[in-house]
């Protein structure tokens, strides 16, 4: 479910001292809409540099969800986004870091942008998953398999990203191709199997206009995706409809309504093969 979003001219004073002693007085603020977990996301420009700021409240319920960015952040050299500051004060914690250019990934057929994030996941298959707390994805799918043995699958000590919605994704066109998008937002970072975040793709992909095997085909060009057990991407396929239909039932939307379509066509096409 969303977060409600607030300006960052919200924020008690003392918080926002306190970041400024960070980044130097803001000279502009850029309210951003994407995303779901902050209750504050900006962009802003200050005399030292431009920033991304997120935050929630000490209080809120997902509140952990920044202690998990602030801990995995340097670990993800060449993934995301430098974290520069965390500042916990005045009932509020808040994340900086460097403001990326670029634009959201398109996922459509036929994008210039899919090499690049085949690319990105390739890189993140590489990266040693680091020794901090993290959920593991046989947990999170416990309740959703359809049956507790699938859950196997699932295990395994690799880092993953578990988000890969577009707007997590930003392409940079002027950076060196092959090595030009980054995964923002590491809330649900998780520890599994490597080849899992492949087959989050894969939901994307197909929401995103690809048949499921244009989706899968994408998933081939992921190393970590030739190690997957048959009968794991089907399991992952049906938890991940049962993920979808929950979410969508919960709240239907647009957007909820187009993944639960997308991931239940991917668990049809596997079990029709």
């Amino acid at each position: 479910m969303a977060t409600t979003r607030i300006g960052l001219d919200r924020l008690p004073p003392a918080a926002r001292a306190a970041f400024e002693k960070h980044t130097g007085t803001l000279l502009t603020v850029k309210e951003t809409t994407e995303g779901f977990n902050s209750e504050i996301a900006a962009r802003v420009t200050s005399t030292t540099g431009t920033w991304h700021i997120k935050g929630l409240r000490t209080d809120h319920p997902r509140a952990w969800t920044q202690r998990r960015e602030s801990n995995v952040a340097p670990f993800l050299t060449g993934l995301a986004p430098t974290l520069h500051w965390h500042v916990e004060t005045a009932g509020w914690d808040l994340l900086g870091f460097e403001a990326l250019d670029g634009h959201h990934a398109d996922y459509a057929p036929n994008s210039p942008d899919l090499p690049e994030v085949a690319a990105l996941l390739r890189r993140l298959g590489e990266t040693p998953c680091p020794d901090i707390e993290l959920r593991h994805a046989e947990q999170r799918l416990e309740r959703y398999a359809a049956r507790p043995a699938d859950l196997r699958h699932f295990a395994g000590p690799h880092l993953l990203h578990t988000d890969l919605n577009n707007t997590n994704v930003l392409v940079d066109d002027y950076a060196p191709q092959g090595d030009r998008a980054r995964l923002v937002d590491w809330a649900w970072a998780t520890r599994g199997a490597a080849w899992l975040d492949a087959g989050y793709w894969v939901i994307w992909l197909i929401a995103a206009g690809h048949t499921p095997a244009s989706a899968e085909h994408w998933a081939t060009k992921i190393p970590s995706w030739h190690t997957a057990p048959t009968e794991g991407i089907t399991a992952f396929a049906a938890a991940t409809a049962n993920i979808w239909s929950e979410i969508s039932k919960a709240d239907p939307n647009p957007w909820t309504m187009r993944l639960a379509t997308a991931s239940e066509a991917w668990h049809a096409y596997r079990m029709s093969h």
